[in-house]
């Protein structure tokens, strides 16, 4: 925990909180009313390398963006898309996981041993998405959503796969 008497210029967030007043300054972005204005919702990877407006050319209050570790559609995404779909202007869902996905280079066990060196204890139960069939992952992913029953007639839903070195995003379902 943080000590609350840490001056900003002593903390570890310092030059983010720095970054975020300039962006406050220039700030143009208030007053959205959180609807998906494209009709667009976007489940993808933390990945850094990922810019899910950017790749698909769209702008902040275009989509909904739902990302967590291999891209997958977790009930946690499902939830998401949900709210998405009936309350967000939703109406087009893109599952977009990504090409060289360290979820996709380990196993189970590699990532809990991995987990556990570096935090130097025990990580055995902890569980991971690991994806050891990226395509087959993704057609389950996409048919979850497709099948949904609060999503199912209401939304197109794609499965895409984005090429980390290229940009470039290829359909698949």
């Amino acid at each position: 925990m943080t000590d609350p008497t840490t001056t900003a210029g002593d903390s570890p967030f310092a030059d983010l909180i720095a970054a975020n007043q300039a962006f406050a300054d220039d700030f143009t972005l208030g007053g959205f009313d959180g609807v998906a204005k494209a009709g667009v919702a976007i489940v993808t990877c933390m990945d850094s390398r990922i810019d899910p407006l950017g790749m698909l050319g769209l702008k902040p209050g275009d989509a909904k963006i739902f990302r967590n570790p291999g891209g997958r559609v977790t009930a946690a995404a499902l939830e998401a898309l949900v709210l998405g779909v009936h309350l967000l202007n939703v109406n087009r869902v893109l599952v977009i996981p990504h090409t060289r996905c360290a979820m996709t280079s380990s196993t189970e066990v590699e990532l809990r041993q991995k987990v556990g060196e570096s935090a130097g204890q025990d990580a055995s139960w902890q569980g991971f998405h690991v994806v050891t069939d990226q395509l087959g992952s993704l057609r389950q992913d996409v048919s979850a959503v497709r099948s949904h029953p609060l999503i199912a007639e209401r939304a197109s839903v794609g499965g895409f796969v984005y090429d980390v070195d290229t940009g470039l995003i290829s359909q698949h379902y």
